[in-house]
């Protein structure tokens, strides 16, 4: 069957730039699903991944958020700040978002800074997360923690209550309960992650005793900053 030609230069525009899908392509070349099937393979264009195509369906707009590379001395301390401490509180199991947990308000509201300024990511987005023992008013947990994050009560997930005195002293530590902040977000995690596993790396150099030359690509590939290291 013969196929009216569908340019590769509208293909990668409608695929790549524009981010359609090959339904939504379809409907506005005004052809069947087929045919841009056919020629997204005669043209080896390269199809996304599914965890892709969701991404984009679930963020037609583009990113929700947007990288800044530091550029200050301040900024270069907030991103170093960030890295570390989602190397040593955040949660790397969870795959689909930035999640970092912690007791100290000035660790979270220190993460948040860091998400907001250099991530580019909107404060209303952010979800909290409350923990507590059932010794603990939930009401007085939940504005203290208001309080001290600066950040609307429709942001707070219902506070999850554990049982006083089923983890030891830990309850002593943990007046106002532990918080949770998250960032649904793949893609920002990712980013996160491989750039938490580049400064690993160089750690292990260092604990090596091994000189490091070299550059490293500070929040990925975005907008990349080199800080030198000698």
């Amino acid at each position: 069957m013969l196929y009216p030609v569908v340019t590769k230069k509208i293909l990668r525009e409608l695929y790549e730039e524009q981010n359609l899908s090959m339904m939504q392509i379809a409907n506005q070349l005004g052809c069947s699903v087929h045919k841009v099937t056919y020629w997204m393979s005669a043209y080896d264009i390269k199809r996304r991944k599914i965890s892709e195509a969701i991404y984009i369906m679930h963020n037609p707009n583009g990113d929700p958020f947007k990288i800044k590379a530091p550029e200050t001395a301040d900024e270069l301390i907030l991103f170093g700040l960030g890295i570390g401490l989602y190397w040593g509180e955040g949660t790397k199991s969870n795959k689909n978002a930035v999640r970092l947990g912690n007791t100290d308000p000035g660790i979270i509201r220190c993460f948040v800074k860091f998400l907001t300024e250099l991530c580019g990511v909107n404060i209303n987005s952010l979800k909290f997360g409350l923990q507590i023992f059932s010794d603990i008013k939930p009401e007085i947990a939940l504005g203290y923690w208001l309080d001290a994050l600066k950040v609307d009560k429709s942001q707070f997930y219902k506070p999850v209550v554990t049982k006083s005195g089923s983890i030891g002293t830990y309850r002593n530590k943990n007046q106002y309960g532990v918080v949770t902040i998250q960032f649904g977000n793949t893609k920002l995690r990712n980013i996160i992650v491989e750039q938490v596993a580049e400064i690993a790396q160089m750690a292990e150099r260092f604990n090596g005793n091994e000189k490091v030359t070299g550059s490293i690509p500070v929040l990925g590939s975005i907008d990349q900053k080199n800080i030198i290291i000698t």
